[in-house]
């Protein structure tokens, strides 16, 4: 399966989006937010947070300065992070990002920049490039052979 794009047009959309992903994230999944600033990153990770929330409202923060947010969502844990601020990947494994330490691989991992974590980056993982053009957002998925089967059963 090629790489998947869907178009954002709205807000709605990128909500819509969220919740599909949220019926096939499990535990151990790194996703990894990739975009400009104001692509919508922390857009698509509150309404994926939400929707495994049950759609019920949460408060979701951007961790843009805290680095890492955490959420106890429908008995599973999201950890939401915001590398942007980062200057040497090994910052990265201090917040335990990545599969660093054990509590990653219970957890739905949220990696806005992840680029940042460099070499340490997972090999399993789902790329979620949002871009912003001319007709507006979209959102360009990739992943390992694993991921892509998932995705097959939302988006066929």
């Amino acid at each position: 399966m090629a790489d998947i794009l869907i178009p954002l047009p709205d807000l709605e959309a990128t909500a819509e989006l969220g919740a599909a992903l949220a019926d096939i994230v499990e535990p151990g999944d790194f996703v990894a937010l990739q975009g400009p600033l104001g692509a919508g990153k922390t857009t698509l990770a509150r309404a994926l947070i939400e929707a495994l929330n049950d759609g019920e409202p949460i408060e979701v923060t951007s961790p843009t300065y805290t680095l890492l947010q955490t959420y106890e969502v429908d008995g599973l844990e999201v950890w939401h992070a915001d590398l942007y601020r980062l200057e040497e990947p090994e910052e990265a494994l201090a917040l335990g990002l990545g599969g660093a330490n054990e509590a990653a691989f219970d957890a739905v991992q949220l990696v806005e920049w992840p680029e940042r974590l460099g070499g340490y980056l997972p090999r399993h993982r789902l790329d979620i490039v949002l871009s912003v053009g001319p007709e507006g957002r979209t959102a360009r998925l990739t992943g390992s052979a694993a991921w892509m089967k998932r995705l097959e059963t939302v988006f066929e």
